[in-house]
């Protein structure tokens, strides 16, 4: 998939540091693509949304609170 057009964000808890994560849904809204900040050109992560959702959780952060669908 080409991600050149992705809405990529970073999580409300992240730093203004530039070494963290970047996340983005996909169109089809079935998959979110994950990265690093530091070499987005180097590709992506693809997980479903219900491993989103669980990585989220156990991250305690929640999925409405700066990494979840309302962010997309």
């Amino acid at each position: 998939m080409d991600t050149e057009f992705l809405r990529w964000f970073k999580s409300s808890h992240s730093s203004f540091a530039d070494n963290c994560v970047e996340a983005a849904f996909d169109r089809s809204g079935n998959c979110v693509r994950v990265r690093d900040s530091l070499a987005p050109v180097a590709g992506s992560l693809a997980v479903s949304q219900g491993e989103w959702s669980v990585l989220v959780r156990s991250l305690g952060v929640g999925v409405g609170v700066g990494v979840g669908a309302g962010e997309a």
